[in-house]
């Protein structure tokens, strides 16, 4: 979808909404809230709907107030309060929709109000608030972000040697490479380090960082022994100075696991 396609849909979908009696707001999320960067044509409708009391599990199953309906090709309920929807030609809403009520469970960062006639922006404005302080807490100290990303590597290799292939991927690509975006994030700077999403640390990270994001991807395509080689490598490159108490020891330990589990693959 090009941007004025685009647009034009976020217009009438504020105008299908500013008509219709039982809606009280529409927030936009994401690429459509057009705050520090614009949709592109991989981008989708990332929204929530406000209503008044008791219609919003009605506006959850029945989708006919969405623009084009008609076209809709496939949905699912995602959430309790969440949905996707698929629109013929390859477009795609994620949205949820909420009482007044129930908006305090919703995490809130990037948006833009489209449409609000009750004056719930100052609560809007507390719930981003909110969503920073959960942020806030869920912060884990760097030192256990990165054992963490030292054991998954570790757990990672052990399965990925004694034939557990898809485990040993998803320890070393996906749980150990969470940490480490984490702790990149976190401490290598960036002059674009608004744009990082607080809430996923994926969300980006190659526009903040591109050449470290471009040496990332490389390393992912590689053979999962090879990918939990160069994330460490990367770890330890970009890592050591800011971590006072640096586990060497361990380190070294992962690396000489690694070198093991490479030579028993060799023998195969």
């Amino acid at each position: 979808m090009n941007l004025a396609d685009y647009n034009q849909f976020t217009q009438e979908l504020r105008l299908k909404l500013a008509g219709d009696d039982r809606i009280i707001a529409l927030i936009a999320l994401g690429s459509m809230a057009q705050q520090d960067y614009q949709p592109d044509e991989w981008s989708d409708h990332d929204f929530f709907v406000i209503t008044i009391q008791g219609v919003q599990e009605d506006m959850r199953q029945d989708l006919s107030w969405l623009p084009h309906a008609d076209e809709i090709v496939f949905h699912f309920r995602e959430t309790e309060h969440g949905l996707k929807v698929l629109y013929r030609g390859g477009h795609l809403l994620e949205f949820a929709v909420f009482n007044e009520d129930e908006l305090q469970v919703a995490r809130l960062n990037r948006y833009r109000v489209l449409l609000d006639k009750t004056g719930l922006a100052p609560k809007l404005a507390e719930l981003a608030l909110a969503t920073e302080d959960f942020v806030a807490h869920s912060y884990t100290a760097p030192d256990k972000r990165f054992a963490e990303f030292l054991m998954n590597i570790f757990v990672g290799i052990g399965r990925q040697a004694r034939g557990e292939q898809l485990s040993g991927r998803q320890f070393i690509k996906t749980y150990a490479l969470t940490h480490l975006l984490h702790l990149l994030a976190e401490f290598v700077p960036s002059e674009e380090a608004d744009l990082l999403d607080n809430l996923d640390p994926f969300r980006r990270f190659e526009q903040v960082y591109p050449d470290l994001g471009g040496e990332i991807n490389q390393i992912l395509a590689q053979d999962t022994l090879l990918t939990a080689e160069g994330l460490l490598a990367v770890a330890t490159r970009e890592l050591r100075l800011f971590l006072p108490d640096f586990p060497e020891t361990a380190v070294a330990e992962v690396q000489q696991l690694i070198i093991k589990a490479k030579t028993g693959a060799s023998n195969l």
